[in-house]
């Protein structure tokens, strides 16, 4: 099968299964979504659900966070992965949105990157999910269903290879979506370990290589 027809089932398949899709972290607003997914590394959503209503209500903004210093927010997160380091820069990134931005979240890529603990992944979940722009966020789960699904080669092997090839074939305006996409089939179907390949309706198209890995 040739890599546009593979590309063209695939996304098929999705917008019909899953045609409206959004993040599973719970916010409500740009703050508190990016405040979210810096959280979210290496954990979970549902960990990051249960802890950020307490943060929230006591932090509900960059200005709020940045008055305090990381041992009082160490408090409310202390049950995610990283509490310490988290904690360090969720007050830093605070400060520095409070500095320079007016307390709001930036849309540019290269400003989200001037934040602490924001990275490339961070950085395309929030202008995707918050400002709507079609980029392309590769966590281990877009990693892993696009090398088993075969949408990228096994020389695409950084996250950032995996952005720009899936970037590449994927239409503009489906690339937010495409992200949701891939990351929920790999949370609930394509898992890590032992996937459901049973209740997997790409059985025709999945090349089931690597599938243990």
């Amino acid at each position: 099968m040739k890599k546009k027809e593979l590309y063209e089932r695939v996304l098929a398949y999705f917008e019909q299964e899953m045609p409206e899709v959004e993040t599973e972290l719970h916010f409500g607003s740009n703050f508190q979504l990016l405040v979210a997914v810096v959280l979210s590394a290496q954990c979970t959503d549902k960990r990051i659900n249960e802890v950020t209503p307490e943060l929230f209500r006591r932090f509900p903004d960059a200005k709020s966070m940045s008055e305090v210093e990381a041992d009082e927010v160490y408090e409310y997160i202390k049950r995610v992965s990283y509490p310490n380091a988290k904690a360090k820069h969720l007050v830093e990134l605070s400060r520095r949105l409070t500095d320079y931005y007016g307390g709001e979240v930036p849309n540019d890529m290269d400003e989200l990157l001037t934040l602490p603990g924001v990275g490339r992944k961070t950085a395309n979940v929030v202008q995707a999910v918050a400002f709507g722009k079609s980029t392309m966020a590769v966590d281990t789960h877009v990693f892993r269903v696009s090398h088993r699904l075969g949408l990228v080669t096994k020389s695409d092997n950084t996250p950032l290879k995996v952005e720009k090839a899936l970037m590449k074939h994927i239409p503009e305006e489906k690339i937010p979506r495409a992200h949701h996409w891939l990351l929920l089939h790999g949370r609930y179907v394509c898992t890590a370990r032992t996937p459901h390949c049973e209740k997997c309706g790409l059985n025709g198209v999945c090349p089931k290589t690597d599938v243990k890995n």
